[in-house]
């Protein structure tokens, strides 16, 4: 059995180059924000570093293989949502406040009935809450296309 020489631990170490440019981008941001503070600039920092910062995008040669390991769960993880998100539907702007609306006025109707039995349509008598009853039944169904 040959006795193999422990290798340096990889997943402790980083790629210089990479640490050396994140270091380097990090420092620009730092100086361009100290500069926009001083001079009381509106603007802040400057866009284009702060979307070289954000679309910087480490290699996963360069990195750890617990940091690659990460990379790649959240690279999943976005993956699932985004597909989950194009399979939804909307709502029409109009489904919720027609079946409240149904429900609400399906209430007032039977309330309105039992405190005047004459009102809300004269002679048609306990009718009143057969038509009540059958807004709020319209309300509740269209409840069931809400998503």
């Amino acid at each position: 059995m040959v006795d193999e020489a422990p290798e340096a631990d990889s997943s402790a170490t980083i790629d210089a180059d990479v640490i050396a440019e994140s270091d380097k981008v990090a420092k620009e941001v730092d100086e361009a924000a100290d500069a926009a503070d001083s001079a009381d600039d509106a603007d802040g920092l400057p866009m284009d570093k702060v979307e070289a910062v954000l679309n910087a995008s480490l290699d996963s040669n360069d990195v750890t293989p617990q940091m690659a390991r990460v990379m790649r769960r959240q690279e999943e993880n976005s993956r699932r949502v985004e597909e989950s998100i194009k399979g939804t539907k909307a709502n029409p702007k109009w489904l919720v406040p027609v079946f409240c609306a149904f429900m609400i006025v399906g209430l007032i109707w039977a309330v309105v009935y039992y405190i005047q039995p004459n009102y809300p349509i004269p002679g048609i008598g306990a009718w009143n809450l057969a038509i009540a009853l059958t807004l709020i039944i319209i309300g509740f169904l269209m409840t069931m296309a809400w998503h």
